[in-house]
């Protein structure tokens, strides 16, 4: 695959099932359409019949362990706003979150009152 950026970003979500699923990011010429390893990850998981999440890994080759993006703390805050988020370098350095912290102005439930039909 054709990384733009030469940063690589990995993911894992633990489920509550057991299951663990990885993702990493996918790149595009077009950044907008450049996909985060955390949806990649959860975005897996549901695609094989998951429902429930406990806490996700991610990781990077950084100075620093990356922040999820704004984008990205919205989408976990959809599945479980109480999400674990260990935050990673390769070289071990780690931070332990949880989401309802790192994103506490997340907005949740916005089609639990949509009407659909």
């Amino acid at each position: 695959m054709r990384r733009n950026s030469k940063f690589v970003v990995g993911a894992a979500v633990k489920c509550k099932s057991r299951a663990v699923v990885a993702g990493t990011n996918i790149e595009n010429r077009s950044f907008g359409l450049t996909i985060c390893a955390e949806r990649v990850a959860m975005c897996a998981a549901v695609a094989g019949s998951e429902q429930d999440f406990v806490a996700i890994a991610v990781a990077a080759d950084s100075d620093e362990p990356v922040v999820p993006s704004e984008a990205c703390r919205q989408f976990l805050a959809e599945f479980n706003p109480d999400l674990i988020i260990v935050r990673a370098t390769v070289r071990g350095q780690r931070k332990i979150e949880n989401l309802s912290h790192l994103f506490a102005d997340a907005t949740r439930g916005i089609l639990e009152h949509a009407d659909l039909t």
